[in-house]
């Protein structure tokens, strides 16, 4: 069981990774000091959270449904469980969505930015190409601060799905492929897939963490989330009032490019993230039952 330990954490460490503002860091944790907070995190994300099926309020603009068999971690133990696998959070986070869909566990990302309203002028001229340097710049960047806290290096792949708009829906989505630096070719790579609700005041950002082999599976999951989010009367991207309400500095382009990268990140959490969980009870609490114990038990066992 400790090897099983010391290998969940490594798995953790190669895979987690947040792209945001550059801050002071603590001197990194030992081994034993990180499984304390790894258990004592996960446990307080269980008894704070709020179990679906349920309606949850979003930064007092919107109604999220948290689906059957998912709870929904806000607040100071939502920000403790990203810290304490690695991810940094910043003002605009709010919360993580964790559930299961059969024999997967998932997690989302929730948050919400006040940028004001963002036009969409800029749709039809979305450069996938150069927002896919710019976040590469920004995560070599970022990797300086991954390496001094003790975590592996990550490098983009490339897009597993370019930045698209729904003028309909007003919805931007996109979705990332990364590699831990120096892991052998062949495996799963990390891959956020990142959806934007644009409203009248800001956008509610859900960002899917996944892997290239369960990304098809994870996407449907993703836009079921993303259906069951609806903007208030009156919060709504149609209230829009030119004459009254703040427009935002940027346009969809930058949403895509420098804000993600400054303010939302990019974080892959991998499939050592379902194992801990499994290991600590969630997925009773969430109502996985029986599959996901014996899907632990193989994988611990090598099997």
């Amino acid at each position: 069981m400790r090897r099983f330990r010391d290998l969940l954490v490594a798995g953790l460490a190669a895979l987690c990774l947040c792209i945001g503002a550059a801050q002071a860091q603590p001197a990194p944790l030992t081994a034993e000091q990180r499984h304390t907070e790894e258990d004592a995190a996960f446990q307080a994300a269980v008894a704070a959270a709020l179990h679906g099926p349920a309606q949850a309020r979003v930064a007092g603009q919107a109604m999220l449904q948290v689906p059957q068999h998912a709870i929904f971690v806000t607040g100071a133990p939502a920000v403790r469980l990203m810290r304490a696998m690695g991810n940094d959070t910043s003002s605009d986070f709010l919360g993580l969505l964790i559930g299961h869909d059969g024999d997967r566990l998932w997690i989302t990302t929730v948050s919400y930015t006040a940028s004001g309203f963002i036009k969409d002028d800029d749709a039809r001229d979305l450069n996938a190409d150069s927002m896919l340097q710019n976040l590469r710049e920004g995560t070599e960047h970022d990797n300086e601060d991954r390496l001094a806290r003790g975590f592996t290096a990550l490098d983009i792949t490339g897009w597993m799905q370019p930045p698209s708009y729904d003028a309909t829906t007003k919805r931007l989505v996109w979705a990332l492929s990364a590699v831990s630096r120096g892991e052998p070719s062949g495996k799963p790579e990390t891959v956020n897939y990142n959806t934007r609700a644009l409203g009248r005041e800001g956008y509610i950002s859900l960002n899917m963490l996944t892997n290239t082999a369960e990304f098809a599976h994870d996407k449907a999951v993703a836009d079921g989330l993303l259906t069951g989010l609806a903007f208030d009367p009156g919060k709504r991207y149609a209230d829009f009032n030119a004459s009254t309400d703040h427009v935002a500095a940027y346009g969809l382009a930058a949403l895509v490019g420098v804000v993600a990268l400054k303010k939302l990140g990019l974080i892959a959490l991998g499939t050592a993230f379902a194992l801990k969980f499994a290991k600590l009870g969630i997925l009773a609490v969430v109502g996985a039952g029986a599959a996901f114990k014996r899907l632990f038990r193989r994988r611990e066992t090598g099997a």
